[in-house]
């Protein structure tokens, strides 16, 4: 029996990518969904390969995932960020565009969505020293442009760049780069 046969690929993967979302520190609940292994494994993985062995420190955050929208728009910073995130997960073809807004194309629970996930959130890494937003708030980014109920992305009028949009807010914020100046409706 060697590891490299066939049938023991899925379950290498499935293993990869409990170990990067361990280095992105993501919470063992998002680890579950995409990798579909148990709470025990997951720790058991955490313990073995990460624990001790790292060179920089991995924490294990407990506690429900980030589930606030107000985040991205604390400031023109983190605006700025998330709109660059929004914008990767396009490029990844997390999500696409649409003429309604932005459709998803990403099933939790697949392997090859939740690398795509993590080469979006390593990409937004390289970008940003240091990030804004941890790979748990990224998650929550993902899955609230695709809902389309409190957030969205949209063209802003002034530098023509990405904005991202709070789709519940009474006064209009203008994009990260440009500021108030292009609060107008885009």
């Amino acid at each position: 029996m060697r590891v490299s046969d066939d049938r023991y690929t899925r379950d290498r993967q499935r293993l990869d990518l409990a170990l990067r979302l361990i280095r992105h520190e993501a919470r063992t609940f998002t680890i579950r969904q995409w990798t579909g292994l148990s709470d025990d494994r997951i720790r058991k993985l955490y313990r073995s390969y990460v624990l001790d062995h790292d060179a920089r420190r991995v924490f294990r955050h407990r506690g429900k995932s980030p589930r606030q929208a107000a985040f991205f728009f604390r400031n023109s910073e983190l605006n700025f960020q998330s709109a660059q995130l929004a914008s990767l997960y396009v490029m990844y073809d997390l999500l696409r565009g649409t003429d309604t807004g932005l459709e998803p194309r990403y099933r939790v629970g697949s392997l090859e969505s939740g690398t795509l996930l993590c080469q979006a959130y390593e990409a937004y890494l390289d970008l940003h020293a240091p990030a804004g937003i941890s790979f748990e708030h990224a998650w929550f980014l993902l899955l609230a442009l695709a809902r389309h109920d409190e957030v969205g992305i949209s063209r802003c009028t002034v530098c023509g760049g990405v904005r991202l949009r709070d789709l519940l807010a009474k006064h209009k914020v203008g994009c990260g780069a440009c500021g108030p100046v292009a609060a107008a409706p885009c």
